[in-house]
């Protein structure tokens, strides 16, 4: 049986969008992309700038292949605002940005550290721990690009390019310029002897939760298709404990290369980081319990276990 088509009357919201159509036809069966392709090449526009919600109640329509015009509640002649998101960029851009940052800023302060802080010739050579440092950080955020390029699904393709600077930089200035500068210093924590318990732990619990963590971003990887936005009830290794393990395993490597370097820098951005991984988390738990309903199995903690 066909599908019954629907007029759908289309209005610009915000700034005036060239070539948008007054109207346009779907079936309703018809997917919701199938709103945005056919928006976006009446206008001339990415399909990647387009937000278009409801003129009944402003809620939004989504960009995907599985939600129907049906489902939306769109009827004939209903009306849909349309709005220019503006200049976009992919998410894995994004990312590859920003972890690039402490990946060029750790080895260049590292390597001229003789010229930053003017040391005489004989404490010009690194200290144990500062080359310790330098090593673990940029393994972290080479695991983050490595997990960006060949792992991580993205659920949206694109975020305004504006985006990059804001995010960015808690990168380059909190993880890169904050956290080198004061751990190659010559007056740093890390210049003095190490202490073996504190190295051995410190390093320890980096590599558990960078390769837990590792594991939770595979695990999550193979929840959406390639290509796809659908989403599924993560179960594995951490799930049973907190609704995101990967911040849980993210912080356990960030505290143990604060156990090795003892700077207040590395404290500091361990403590704004896990901060906004809490946030994130108790928004995932949300978004799960609305999502899945009685299917899902409501966590009492979001990031750590007992505590938060």
């Amino acid at each position: 049986m066909a599908s019954k088509p629907v007029k759908l009357v289309v209005r610009p919201r915000g700034k005036p969008i060239r070539n948008l159509p007054e109207e346009t036809t779907l079936a309703l069966l018809d997917s919701t992309a199938d709103l945005y392709k056919r928006i976006a090449a009446s206008s001339g526009t990415s399909v990647h700038r387009l937000r278009i919600t409801k003129g009944s109640d402003g809620s939004l329509i989504p960009n995907s292949k599985g939600v129907t015009i049906d489902r939306t509640g769109l009827r004939d002649q209903s009306k849909i605002d349309v709005k220019d998101l503006g200049p976009q960029i992919a998410w894995r851009t994004v990312f590859i940005v920003e972890y690039l940052g402490p990946l060029l800023i750790h080895p260049l302060i590292y390597y001229l550290r003789p010229y930053i802080y003017r040391l005489p010739l004989l404490n010009q050579s690194p200290s144990s721990l500062q080359t310790l440092s330098l090593i673990l950080i940029c393994l972290h955020f080479l695991k983050r690009e490595f997990e960006t390029i060949f792992i991580h699904r993205f659920s949206l393709a694109t975020m305004p390019i504006l985006n990059i600077f804001k995010n960015s930089a808690h990168y380059w200035l909190l993880a890169g310029l904050n956290i080198a500068y004061w751990t190659y210093s010559p007056s740093s924590p890390t210049a003095k002897p190490a202490n073996p318990l504190l190295t051995y732990v410190g390093i320890a619990l980096f590599a558990i939760g960078e390769l837990l963590n590792l594991n939770t971003h595979v695990v999550l990887r193979n929840l959406r298709s390639s290509g796809g936005t659908e989403r599924g009830i993560p179960h594995g290794l951490g799930f049973d404990w907190v609704t995101c393990p990967n911040y849980l395993f993210e912080t356990m490597a960030w505290v143990g290369i604060w156990m090795v370097n003892r700077s207040w820098s590395t404290g500091f951005f361990t403590v704004v980081a896990v901060a906004q991984m809490a946030a994130w988390a108790k928004k995932k738990e949300r978004k799960y319990r609305s999502e899945f309903g009685d299917r899902y199995r409501r966590k009492r903690y979001a990031i750590l276990p007992g505590i938060y």
